[in-house]
Formats: C-alpha cells, structure tokens, sequence
C-alpha cells in the first residue's frame, strides 16, 4: 500500500514518572504517577500525521517482543501502515525512560533497542515505496548512515528532525534534506549558538544556512518557532498561542507530524501558515498526559 507520508524513525516503549518536579543530579525523590504508553520520535510524529487523516507508512524496527507486537497491532488500529515494520529476534524493542515535572517540563533518557538495527541495506530495499511518497521524516533516534540512504533515494519533500542532538551532525544530513527542524536546544549544540531567544534563534538559523542547509525551522517551546530559507534568509518568528501545559513530553513530535501533514495536502497554503498550525497543534498536545495523544 502506497503512502503520501513516510516516516523513517523509532518506536519506543514510554515508561513516564510524573512528579512536583524533577530530580537534582544524585536526589532521589518522591513520584505522584507511573504509566506505561507507546512513543519514539518516528511512531509519535507518523501517529500524528495519520490522526490528521494522512495516509501514513512507519518504516521501523521493533523487538519480536511482548512489546513489539503489541506496539504493531496499535498502530494498525490508527491505520498507520506497518508493512515495513519489522519485528527483530535480537533485540529487544526501544524504549525511554521519562520524568515529567508539574511544570510539564521533563528528562528523557532513551535506549535504541531495535531501532538500532535498521540498516542502509534494509532502506536500499525500499525505492518502490520511496518513489510513491510525497513527504518523508526522518529523526536521529535511528542510525544516520540508514537516515542518510534514505534521504538520498527520496525524491519529494524531505524533514530532518535532528534529534537527539548531536554535536558532530553529518553534513551531508544538513544539505540532503529539505527542511532541517530542532529545537532550541538542539540549534544549540548544531549551530554553536546559545538559542536562547529570538534573535539568536535567528543566528542559529543563518549559521544552518551556511553550513548547507536548504530550509531551517527552530522551534522555540511555548513561544513559537522561527524559519528562513536559501530561497529567503530573513528570518520570520510564528509565536505560538499560549497554553498551561501538562506535559510538554511529544510536542515537538507534534509540530513535526502536523506539518508533514500540511506540506502533503496543503500545499498552496504559506511556509508561515503552516508553522503556525504546526504550532497551534504542539501547544495543544502540551494539555495531555503522553506523545501520542
């Protein structure tokens, strides 16, 4: 089954501790809330988009598993197509440990399991599928040299959500996909710029131009996200609508699969329109509990 969307990523197992706030380095303190949910940047971002309606493909490893099968069957039940998920007998499903303050805000602390073992040789396979797409999201929770096999075959619209950060990020990863989004934090450690506000946002951005890459977004939490292009280098801020946020875990996963969303089927619709739905769709993911709701 073809997909406009096709997302190369990760599908985790979330196992989130809620408490007052969280940890200092070497504190154990008390928890209000445990739970167990489904997540990983890939699975998060192509459930968003299919939860909008588009008709989504998750290429992906997963444990053969309790978990493994058990992530499978849900994401079948969102009419995520997993056709070209794989269940791994050597390895164990991915999963993240999560802390998550009253604040919202939270620490996340993954272990890639399957998700490592995707392979160039695996994503070589694929040109059938590829060729179909429209839009094709990548992250950094798999492998890059499978990342970068990937962005090289596909011909449409590409996103690069480069994260986790990575001090050292390839290259050719900036200059292969079409739109290279992080947040803050990740800018941070990518461009070399303390992306603390704004305007240094802004230096980021243009630091990620020069180095190759062909749109930038960054996006800056509760206050919004800032763009520019090669095509257009002046920056534009899009602020965000404000919210009291419950757990800011997946918002960036949001902002993602909603515009992967929107540059498939929106497509006479603004760069800048389309951030702001982005945005509008990560400040409301921010008033529920996971990463997927």
């Amino acid at each position: 089954m073809n997909s406009d969307i096709i997302v190369l990523g990760s599908c985790s197992v979330d196992f989130t501790t809620f408490a007052e706030r969280l940890p200092k380095a070497g504190e154990t303190i008390h928890g209000k809330k445990f739970m167990t949910s489904f997540g990983g940047k890939g699975a998060n971002q192509c459930v968003a988009a299919a939860k909008l309606g588009g008709k989504t493909t998750l290429i992906a490893n997963l444990g053969e598993d309790k978990w493994g099968h058990e992530y499978k069957v849900y994401l079948e039940k969102l009419n995520v197509n997993t056709d070209q998920i794989q269940l791994k007998s050597d390895f164990d499903t991915g999963i993240a440990h999560i802390s998550v303050a009253d604040s919202g805000e939270n620490h996340i602390i993954i272990v890639a399991g399957a998700n490592g073992s995707i392979t160039p040789g695996h994503i070589s396979t694929m040109d059938n599928i590829l060729e179909a797409g429209k839009i094709l999201v990548c992250q950094l929770e798999t492998p890059v040299d499978a990342t970068i096999t990937a962005l090289r075959r596909f011909k449409g619209i590409s996103i690069l959500n480069a994260a986790p950060a990575q001090p050292c990020t390839n290259n050719e990863l900036l200059k292969l996909a079409t739109i290279f989004c992080v947040n803050e934090v990740e800018a941070s450690v990518i461009a070399g710029v303390d992306v603390s506000n704004v305007e240094k946002a802004k230096k980021a951005i243009e630091v990620l131009l020069q180095k190759g890459c062909q749109t930038v977004i960054i996006t800056l939490g509760a206050d919004g996200a800032v763009f520019a292009s090669r095509a257009d280098s002046t920056a534009v801020f899009v602020p965000a609508k404000k919210v009291t946020p419950i757990d800011t875990t997946g918002a960036g996963d949001a902002f993602i699969g909603t515009l992967a969303y929107l540059l498939a089927y929106k497509e006479d619709m603004s760069m800048k329109d389309k951030i702001k739905l982005a945005c509008d769709a990560a400040s409301e993911s921010v008033k529920y509990i996971g990463t997927q709701s």
